[in-house]
């Protein structure tokens, strides 16, 4: 049996925590090999060991047959290697293709030879089918374009081994099948794929094998075709899971938030992000504004939260306009936020845990005096929370939130903005970067606050979350609502219509 990876007996230790225990993991030449577990389970730091990105403590790795000590992240580009991280590693004000050379600049009398290396780089494009200009800046291109420069960056460095990691949490449905196509072509050009996840349908859409990781230890290596997502499933959680969402019909109430011909302006260019906007959310009722990334969505809940400032219109919480108050008087009114981007609005990274999840109720009663917080009283509250909502930490509520794994930390948001008990919840991607046990019961806990009679603003991108979990769903492209329909009287096919602006003014 040829292995090109043979990751053997690997264990790694962090404080208060074995992120591998006794792990091995082999992977053939030429194979796509899936890497599936739980939020926290090992599956990243595995990867990272291999990438030079820490040492083990114990075990060894084999490439192509041979042992190898890989300190750092040039010792894995030598032995060619090369990783897309979950968080891309790119410079936002840099072209293309200067990230792409970084690093590995080939220069003459001094002086980058730029013009060759975008020559090589257009190649690359061209061969792999990734389709992407190499003068364009990042900060102007799409998530799904970063991803490709990320993966151009590893093809440049002539890698033949790639991991990616998460590859797929911040993409649009039509990114997903480009990539799935991507790493296809890749294959058949003679790498070795290493595909970090926990979506199931994905790792059944192109995956040869699949070793799942359940709590820092190896549970088995499996052939995907031989083996249904339901087995998968249960051997990364440790128990069936439900992928039907049970819930009774929605029993909508009063109006909670009532928006009202709302405009945002982009700032720069003056043209609206969202175009007069209006639509309502009522207790009891689950509604979902679904959108391809970029048509607004974010923009329009950004406004409503105070993130951004509205041209026109206004937001009526509970019959009161909160259009233009502060983030602190529209949280105190009964709104709760969990964000897109949970790094840069989510949470302090480099806070503790304890200290992010009383961010917006330090100044409580219950937990400061005299204008004092009482340390005391945040460490027990916030204790129950991380049993209550299954928060993994290795700490405790004294684990720097940074060191937490993405799902964890998605989690830490979760647990705060439900335990205020708000009348309207705006979830915007909640399960972004989540496995199926935290998926499953974060789309529990959305329904057990919607039965609970208050009202959830949901924005998504996944279809099948779109479909479950709402009770109505208006579709935003360029800006405008483009139909208001009830999932039970519409097909993802239809959606898919609405999403891309073939098919409009349904329901409206």
């Amino acid at each position: 049996m040829e292995y090109i990876i043979e990751m053997l007996n690997i264990t790694k230790k962090f404080p208060g925590v074995i992120a591998n225990d006794d792990v091995t993991f082999q992977v053939k030449k030429g194979e796509i090999h899936a890497l599936l577990g739980e939020n926290g389970a090992g599956k990243s730091t595995l990867m990272s060991i291999l990438f030079g990105l820490y040492l083990p403590d114990e075990g060894k790795i084999r490439i192509r047959g041979n042992d190898v000590e890989i300190r750092n992240p040039n010792d894995a580009n030598e032995l060619l290697i090369g990783m897309v991280h979950q968080h891309f590693k790119l410079v936002g004000n840099f072209t293309v293709a200067e990230n792409i050379v970084l690093g590995r600049e080939d220069t003459e009398h001094g002086f980058i030879r730029m013009q060759e290396a975008i020559a090589k780089i257009k190649k690359l494009s061209e061969q792999y089918k990734l389709r992407i200009d190499p003068n364009a800046l990042i900060d102007d291109i799409s998530v799904g374009m970063q991803q490709r420069v990320e993966i151009l960056k590893m093809l440049y460095r002539n890698s033949e081994i790639l991991i990616f990691d998460e590859p797929t949490a911040v993409l649009t449905p039509q990114e997903i099948e480009e990539l799935i196509k991507i790493m296809k072509n890749l294959i058949t050009e003679g790498k070795s794929i290493v595909l970090i996840t926990h979506k199931l349908n994905e790792i059944k859409a192109v995956a040869d094998r699949c070793t799942v990781l359940r709590k820092g230890r190896c549970i088995g290596t499996v052939e995907v075709g031989d083996t249904t997502i339901e087995t998968m499933a249960e051997m990364m959680v440790g128990r069936k899971i439900d992928f039907i969402i049970e819930k009774k019909p929605a029993n909508p109430k009063e109006v909670v938030l009532d928006i009202r011909h709302l405009t945002v302006l982009n700032h720069l260019t003056h043209k609206p992000f969202v175009k007069d906007v209006s639509f309502s959310v009522r207790r009891g009722e689950i509604l979902c504004v679904a959108g391809i990334e970029g048509n607004g969505q974010t923009q329009l809940v950004e406004a409503i939260t105070g993130l951004t400032s509205a041209h026109q219109g206004a937001v009526i919480l509970n019959n009161e306009d909160i259009t233009n108050r502060s983030i602190r008087k529209k949280t105190l009114a009964g709104l709760a936020h969990i964000p897109e981007d949970r790094h840069r609005y989510g949470l302090v990274l480099d806070f503790t845990l304890a200290e992010n999840m009383v961010l917006q109720s330090y100044f409580d009663p219950r937990f400061q005096r005299h204008g004092l917080v009482r340390f005391d009283m945040v460490s027990e509250h916030v204790s129950e929370l991380i049993d209550r909502f299954d928060i993994r930490a290795g700490r405790g509520e004294k684990t720097i939130v940074r060191s937490m794994s993405g799902g964890n930390q998605q989690k830490a948001i979760i647990a705060r903005e439900f335990d205020r008990e708000p009348d309207l919840m705006i979830a915007v991607q909640p399960t972004r970067g989540l496995d199926v046990g935290a998926i499953e019961y974060i789309h529990k806990q959305l329904i057990r606050f919607r039965d609970e009679g208050k009202a959830i603003l949901l924005v998504s991108l996944e279809l099948d979350e779109v479909m479950n979990v709402s009770d109505r769903i208006v579709v935003m492209h360029e800006g405008e609502l483009v139909a208001n329909v009830k999932p039970e009287e519409t097909t993802e096919n239809e959606l898919g219509l609405f999403l891309s602006g073939s098919k409009r003014g349904v329901g409206l």
